[in-house]
């Protein structure tokens, strides 16, 4: 997640930038309360709510299953997602299905 500090290093308060404990929290949150069928469809719905909920420009999401395939060590995905992907409904889409 790109985050321009340069204000949290001159304060050195929190405040002035990313609560990356606030985003890791929403994460776990998040993935505990899904239940999709694919990491692709997690990792999509995963980095519209990092997008929406705290106003970056764009994330990186990566997404391992380890165990997922049979002589694997795990599989996974690597997403970069923008702003520009929040189109009308998107927030309503990242909603973990129960």
């Amino acid at each position: 997640m790109p985050v321009d500090c340069r204000r949290a290093a001159l304060s050195d308060s929190v405040a002035d930038t990313l609560d990356y404990k606030k985003v890791s929290k929403r994460v776990l949150a998040f993935v505990s309360a899904s239940e999709f069928h694919l990491v692709e469809t997690l990792a999509q719905r995963l980095a519209l709510v990092i997008l929406e909920e705290f106003g970056i420009e764009w994330v990186r999401v990566t997404l391992n299953k380890p165990g997922a395939i049979r002589n694997s060590r795990d599989v996974g995905v690597v997403i970069v997602r923008s702003r520009a992907d929040l189109g009308p409904g998107a927030a309503a889409a990242a909603l973990p299905r129960s």
